[in-house]
C-alpha cells in the first residue's frame, strides 16, 4: 500500500439561499465566508442565475476559482441551480435530473465535474434534494438515480466526493441508503459522513435555529447537509482526517445564509 498519504484536500459544501432574505446584503458575507475558509473544491447549492448573470461566475471571478453550473427550478425567472468551485479546471462536466413527483416535483438535479488537481483527478458531485420533510419518498428516488450517475463515472484514484443538501437527517432511509446502513442502491457504492465519521458525539447542525433566518421557520434544529467521500482508495485516498461548520456567525452584522456550511479535510 505505501506510506499513507499526508497531504489534505480541503472541501466545502453550503446551501446559500438563493434570493431570499435579504440577499444583496448576504452577497458580501457569502464571498467573505468563501475567501476565509480558501477551500480547493467548493459545492453551492441554491445558487441563483437569471439571464448572463450568474452568482457562480461571479464569485468564481472575485475569488479566483474555476466554476461549472446547473440550473435546477424557476423561481420568478431566476434559476436556482448548483455550481461547483475549484482551484483547479474542471476538465469534464454533466448534469442530471432526479426523480421529482408529479405532485410535487422541485426539478432537483445534481452535477458532475472531473476536477484535474496536482494530485491526480477528484471526482466531484453536488446536489440538493426534495426539502419536505415528508418526502423521504422522493427522497429514496432522488438518491438511487444520484448513485446511479455516479457508478456511471470513470473511476479514479481518488474516490467520488458527493456533496449537498440533502434534506434528510442521518438516520433517515435516504442517508442511510448512501452510508451501507441499509440496502445500497448500487452495489459497493458506500460514502462515508465525513461528520459524524470525526464528530460522533457533536451535533453537527447546518440547520440551526442560533441562525436568525431559521428561528423564523419554527422548525427543530437539524443536520442536513453533507460531504461524503467514497471508499478511501489507495494509500488512504479519499480518508477523512477533519470535519468543521463555517458560515455559522454573521459577516458585520450579516448572517450569510440560512445553512451554515461544512468544511472538511481529507487526505490527497
Amino acid at each position: 500500500m505505501g506510506d499513507i498519504i499526508e497531504t489534505r484536500l480541503r472541501v466545502m459544501s453550503w446551501n446559500i439561499w438563493w434570493r431570499f432574505g435579504p440577499w444583496q446584503d448576504r452577497a458580501p458575507a457569502i464571498t467573505a465566508t468563501l475567501a476565509k475558509v480558501d477551500a480547493d473544491i467548493i459545492a453551492l447549492q441554491e445558487v441563483w442565475a437569471e439571464g448572463t448573470d450568474n452568482f457562480a461566475a461571479k464569485l468564481a471571478d472575485e475569488l479566483g476559482y474555476h466554476h461549472v453550473y446547473a440550473p435546477g427550478a424557476k423561481l420568478n425567472g431566476v434559476y436556482m441551480g448548483n455550481a461547483i468551485l475549484s482551484r483547479w479546471p474542471i476538465t469534464v462536466h454533466e448534469i442530471t435530473a432526479l426523480f421529482g413527483q408529479e405532485d410535487a416535483d422541485e426539478s432537483r438535479v445534481a452535477i458532475y465535474g472531473e476536477v484535474d488537481g496536482p494530485r491526480g483527478t477528484v471526482p466531484v458531485f453536488c446536489t440538493h434534494l426534495n426539502w419536505m420533510q415528508h418526502h423521504s419518498h422522493i427522497r429514496q428516488k432522488q438518491v438511487t438515480d444520484l448513485a446511479r450517475f455516479i457508478a456511471s463515472k470513470p473511476k479514479q484514484k481518488f474516490p467520488p466526493l458527493l456533496c449537498g443538501d440533502f434534506n434528510a437527517d442521518p438516520h433517515s432511509e435516504e442517508i442511510r441508503m448512501l452510508t451501507g446502513q441499509t440496502t445500497c442502491p448500487v452495489e459497493n457504492l458506500v460514502f462515508h459522513d465525513a461528520w459524524s465519521f470525526v464528530n460522533p458525539e457533536k451535533s453537527g447542525f447546518t440547520w440551526d435555529n442560533r441562525n436568525p433566518y431559521v428561528a423564523k421557520e419554527l422548525e427543530p434544529d437539524r443536520r442536513i447537509d453533507y460531504i461524503l467521500p467514497g471508499w478511501p482508495k489507495g494509500r488512504g485516498a479519499g480518508h477523512v482526517v477533519d470535519c468543521q461548520i463555517a458560515g455559522n456567525a454573521p459577516v458585520n452584522g450579516v448572517w450569510p445564509s440560512d445553512h451554515h456550511a461544512l468544511v472538511a479535510e481529507l487526505r490527497y
